[in-house]
């Protein structure tokens, strides 16, 4: 028995510590990636500009990925947390389809598919108390269900 919760307390540990290196890394791009899209810096506006986008484009965007960092370091607020994961998991993608539409910069890409990568692992790792409420009802009541059988129509 104590090999078992001596096993169980490993699989946490190594389940919290790669939670915690994804979401630092995602955190981090965010922050920083945000500060440099809200200051505009030259690279990041002649890159966007490459790309076909306004570069008004970058003060909203770094916005967003500024509240976003921040939202996934906080603790609780976890509604806002699934929002923040899907806001970084669609400007990663949107960024990959960016870059290999207009073919510029394709180098990027690679670093764009860890980051999302990064951003679903940060995601399926969550601890409990970092998920909505919510769905932890829809899986005990999914859970109800399938040993209940189907709904009566």
């Amino acid at each position: 028995m104590a090999s078992i919760s001596g096993s169980a307390r490993r699989r946490a540990r190594v389940r919290a510590a790669g939670y915690w290196t994804a979401t630092a890394a995602v955190a981090a791009e965010l922050a920083v990636g945000g500060v440099w899209d809200i200051a505009r810096i030259p690279y990041v506006r002649d890159l966007v500009t490459h790309l076909g986008y306004p570069s008004y484009f970058l003060v909203l965007l770094g916005t967003w990925k500024v509240l976003g960092a921040i939202a996934l370091l906080v603790p609780r607020r976890a509604l806002v947390k699934e929002w923040a994961y899907a806001g970084a998991f669609y400007t990663y993608t949107g960024a990959v389809v960016s870059h290999l539409t207009t073919g510029y910069a394709v180098g990027e890409v690679g670093v764009l598919a860890v980051l999302t990568a990064l951003t679903v692992l940060s995601w399926a790792l969550r601890p409990p108390g970092r998920m909505p409420a919510s769905k932890s009802r829809v899986q005990r009541a999914g859970a109800t269900i399938g040993r209940a059988g189907p709904h009566p129509r």
